[in-house]
């Protein structure tokens, strides 16, 4: 009864091996085999004289043991050699140095053989299974993937794809504004796939520049087809980017085209992001140029470009200054890693007042943070301040209205004084 349910407990190992996805007849036939041997040298010290036959559609094996017929006196290995009685007992006409070929039971080897199989199997199936995992994935890497939040952790986040393979995506790599509860549904982008000790591990980002491309992949079909090329990214995940594009055909506006009607492509994006605000230019090889399209909406007023140095000097009229920056600096940082110069932005004073008079002189009687909110909008000088009407300035700059008539009355009266004097 032992051996009869050990030998269906065989069956169903190779059922469990037969349902597993990924695997060709080939591999599988293959791994049976080894096993198989494996036990067998480990019980005789060979498997040399054995022959594994696997049959995967069935689930089933078989196992023929060759020996050479002996002289009873001459049995010395009695899993090689079969002497000459044993032999006719099988098959009356056998003589000395003849092959013997018998079918031999697993289940004889005992119980203990059995576990050992299992135990051999069920190792080569999980290696099997790891580098399937790291081969697949390994050619996935840059494409996204859609995935399913099983576990949330303060350092990473545990995620699940449809064959029910983790992945991993760290909080370094996620939006800042992410936030997922288990069972939801994550897209994000393979990064990269590592294999230490053969234990694959996945690992997934949202905040890597090819994801941002994947998703311009996916909504604009002029990119996908290859009609438009997307040359250069810069990305501050969750904050901000900016997308260099390109056509190769000038009946395509390359830059409406990412946009779509009414914002309807790039709208998809940026809901991805987490409302990531993005600005699509058109590429072009002039550097000046490009560097002027990488600081809109700033509007330059002249460039210097030391293409040996990767430098560029852009001069600004005062009240753009603030908009080349951008708020906390965003869009000079972002112009910069878009084309790949350092760039300085200066005042340019050409042609200015000289009679003119910078804010930070008024310091004693208007608030800091008042001058601070006037330079935010690209107000640095007095007379900055009243070319602009006062219901606009106070808009602008977010001042109360009595706010900006104190302003207005202070800097009108050190021109008056001036004039009088």
């Amino acid at each position: 009864m032992a051996k009869k349910e050990e030998t269906i407990s065989m069956i169903d190992t190779l059922a469990e091996f037969k349902e597993l996805k990924n695997i060709d007849k080939d591999t599988m036939i293959s791994v049976l085999e080894d096993s198989f041997r494996n036990v067998i040298a480990k019980m005789f010290g060979t498997d040399e004289n054995y022959d594994v036959i696997i049959n995967p559609e069935k689930g089933d094996f078989e196992i023929w043991r060759n020996r050479k017929v002996v002289a009873d006196e001459d049995l010395t290995d009695p899993n090689k050699e079969i002497s000459l009685t044993e032999a006719r007992k099988i098959e009356a006409d056998y003589q000395v140095g003849e092959e013997l070929t018998d079918e031999v039971h697993f289940a004889d080897f005992g119980r203990r053989a059995i576990l050992n199989l299992r135990q051999t199997l069920s190792s080569k199936i999980l290696e099997l299974q790891k580098d399937n995992l790291f081969a697949k994935y390994k050619d996935k890497i840059g494409s996204i993937i859609a995935a399913d939040v099983y576990q949330i952790w303060k350092k990473e986040m545990l995620l699940l794809d449809d064959d029910g393979n983790e992945l991993i995506l760290p909080k370094s790599e996620q939006i800042p504004g992410d936030f997922y509860r288990k069972g939801e549904t994550a897209r994000a982008l393979i990064q990269k796939v590592d294999n230490v000790n053969n234990n694959p591990k996945i690992i997934l980002s949202r905040t890597d520049k090819l994801f941002l491309q994947r998703l311009f992949e996916l909504e604009v079909p002029e990119i996908n087809d290859g009609l438009i090329t997307i040359r250069a990214i810069a990305r501050i995940p969750g904050e901000r980017a900016k997308v260099a594009v390109e056509s190769y055909d000038d009946r395509i506006d390359p830059v409406g085209a990412c946009v779509g009607m009414k914002g309807s492509r790039i709208h998809g994006i940026v809901r991805e992001l987490r409302n990531e605000n993005i600005d699509v230019i058109n590429y072009t090889t002039n550097t000046s140029l490009f560097i002027q399209r990488a600081l809109s909406p700033a509007k330059i007023s002249s460039i210097r470009v030391n293409e040996e140095e990767h430098r560029a000097e852009v001069y600004l009229r005062p009240e753009e200054v603030s908009l080349a920056i951008g708020k906390g600096g965003l869009n000079i940082k972002l112009a910069c890693m878009l084309t790949g110069f350092t760039i300085d932005v200066f005042r340019d004073i050409d042609g200015t007042d000289e009679e003119d008079i910078y804010l930070d002189e008024f310091a004693d009687e208007i608030d800091g943070w008042v001058i601070d909110a006037l330079k935010n909008i690209g107000c640095y000088t007095a007379k900055n301040v009243l070319a602009i009407p006062q219901e606009e300035l106070a808009e602008r700059a977010d001042l109360e209205e009595s706010t900006v008539e104190d302003v207005y009355r202070i800097l009108a009266a050190e021109f008056e004084e001036d004039n009088n004097e």
